[in-house]
């Protein structure tokens, strides 16, 4: 593939512009209406955006010249700043993108033989405060912009050649990188949209993973506006435990949530429902724990519930340890012989801190919760929330 030579430009140079990034494709058919413009330009304009990833108009060469000046005097394309990337000795890759006001976030790409995960963030930070999660610890910021969430795909795709419809590199999209997608329902979907469509990135319904805690009104108001996959991360199969580690339990405790997965399986015929389940020393990797989530699958429809379970990836300051190998087969092997379908996630990225729970950008906290986490951390007070 031959990456344009031009580079984006600098949003902060654009004030008053509009980011193209920030529509799906009705929205740049409306854009382009405002402009006096025929909805097939904006289509025309949407394939060299995603297919081609280009961001100077001038070299968009089937788009005629008086429309290419228009674009350049009222809009821009304009994905979030690198401010650098590291590629961990396994192929992982992280960038980290700078925002406005100094923060910034972070997302991973992840190899595989068969396939490419892109590993996505919602927010800048935070809004949950789940006691085993990195990200948790910055405290939140804002919500991102759909320009700034697609903009991370557009970024990792430039970086590493992806051609649409082509040469595949991003092969899959989850949205699991720094905070919870539902709580930033409209830019998200927004963003996933323009996954999913052949003149964006054209992934299938099922290569386009969302990840949520488990706010239950929107993961039902999700299954109503786009066909994607859905994943919840789960980590205990009672609620006490549940609540200590996703204080969100407390609002939607975990029959609420099972009574949503049922919804949504309902509404979904033919697709299943991937439970995260993240093993913590002593925490939640006995056999106690495994029967309960046996149990709490069973409550489900045969087949349409999968378990990924992932080993506790460390972080300084953290109370909490990963589980042993042992302990961590045993309890693979406990839900599989009960019929569960179990996965165990491989740890990729750890020595870059890109692996699962660890990435952490720069985040200006609107909340207590960083200069809490500081001040355990200086004391050397392993942090309890």
């Amino acid at each position: 593939m031959n990456i344009p030579a031009s580079l984006p430009s600098d949003p902060a140079a654009q004030s008053g512009k509009v980011n193209l990034l920030d529509f799906d494709r009705q929205g740049l058919r409306d854009f382009f209406a405002s402009l006096g413009e025929k909805p097939y330009r904006a289509d025309q304009v949407m394939k060299w955006i995603y297919h081609r990833l280009e961001s100077d108009f001038a070299r968009m060469t089937d788009v005629g010249k008086a429309l290419r000046a228009k674009l350049e005097d009222t809009c821009y394309v304009g994905p979030p700043r690198t401010l650098f990337d590291k590629a961990a000795a396994d192929g992982t890759h992280k960038w980290l993108l700078g925002m406005d006001g100094g923060n910034a976030i972070e997302t991973v790409y992840i190899p595989e033989p068969s396939r490419g995960t892109l590993c996505v963030s919602s927010q800048v930070g935070c809004g949950l405060n789940c006691r085993f999660c990195s990200t948790a610890t910055q405290g939140f910021n804002r919500n991102l912009a759909t320009a700034e969430i697609i903009g991370q795909m557009w970024v990792a795709a430039r970086h590493l050649g992806n051609v649409t419809h082509q040469q595949r590199r991003i092969t899959n999209v989850v949205m699991m990188g720094m905070g919870e997608p539902l709580l930033n329902f409209d830019a998200v979907v927004a963003a996933m949209r323009l996954m999913r469509d052949d003149l964006g990135f054209g992934l299938a319904s099922k290569r386009v993973t969302l990840s949520t805690a488990g706010l239950v009104p929107m993961i039902d108001k999700l299954s109503e506006v786009i066909d994607v996959s859905l994943a919840v991360s789960l980590h205990a199969a009672n609620d006490e435990l549940r609540t200590e580690l996703v204080p969100l339990n407390k609002r939607y405790p975990i029959a609420e949530l099972m009574d949503a997965c049922r919804r949504w399986l309902a509404r979904r015929p033919r697709t299943s429902i991937t439970f995260e389940y993240t093993l913590m020393k002593g925490v939640n990797d006995q056999p106690e724990h495994a029967r309960q989530l046996i149990k709490l699958m069973r409550k489900l429809p045969t087949g349409t519930a999968k378990v990924n379970l992932i080993p506790f990836n460390p972080f300084p300051g953290t109370q909490f340890e990963r589980s042993t190998p042992e302990v961590i087969r045993a309890f693979q092997t406990q839900l599989l012989e009960a019929g569960v379908l179990t996965m165990l996630r491989r740890t990729r990225g750890d020595d870059i801190d890109a692996a699962c729970g660890q990435l952490k950008g720069q985040v200006l906290d609107r909340t207590r919760r960083q200069a809490s986490f500081r001040q355990h951390l200086a004391a050397g007070v392993p942090h309890a929330s």
